[in-house]
């Protein structure tokens, strides 16, 4: 699922449209929007995993646990990884390193646009493993499938909350309620 940014009530909606068997953010959890407490209740109760967006990464540094959101979500969030890759398909915040996946660094992962400072990463991606990516928010939704899943429908923005369903090879979405930042 694409960037949540606090968006709770709209990531209820969307699990409960879709009702998946797994679920992985693409990052950027609990900034922006009206909901973070909201969001890990929800992110608790679907069991839900992440990767670390750049978002995730300034929640780590800044904010004090307890008052925006309780230890144990701090905790949860400090352990998320930058990546997490599957046999047929990579979950990443930005972006992957085009020529060799394998070797993307974490802030490449959490910040990755251009690469080579000439065109968009997912332009010149030819791997074999769908990347499922967040943070382009401007983009929208960025399909480029088999290659490339871009999910970030700026849903803290008005847009919408946007989601990939593996096993249905279908793309799923909710209207977001307002426009929170």
């Amino acid at each position: 699922m694409g960037n949540v940014h606090g968006c709770s009530r709209e990531l209820t909606r969307l699990l409960r449209k879709a009702r998946p068997t797994r679920v992985i953010l693409v990052g950027d959890l609990f900034t922006k929007g009206p909901d973070p407490r909201g969001v890990w209740k929800t992110i608790q109760k679907w069991r839900c995993e992440a990767v670390l967006g750049n978002h995730d990464a300034s929640v780590l540094h800044s904010w004090k646990p307890g008052r925006e959101l309780p230890r144990k979500a701090f905790r949860w969030l400090k352990n998320r990884p930058h990546m997490i890759r599957e046999r047929s398909f990579i979950a990443v915040h930005a972006g992957v390193n085009p020529e060799r996946p394998k070797r993307t660094s974490p802030r490449q992962a959490m910040f990755l646009r251009d690469w080579k400072r000439s065109r968009p990463w997912w332009e010149s991606y030819t791997g074999r493993r769908l990347v499922v990516h967040g943070h382009h928010a401007r983009e929208g939704l960025l399909d480029r499938r088999p290659n490339v899943l871009g999910l970030d429908t700026n849903c803290v923005g008005g847009g919408r909350l946007t989601g990939y369903l593996f096993e249905k090879d279908q793309v799923v979405s909710v209207r977001a309620r307002a426009a929170y930042g």
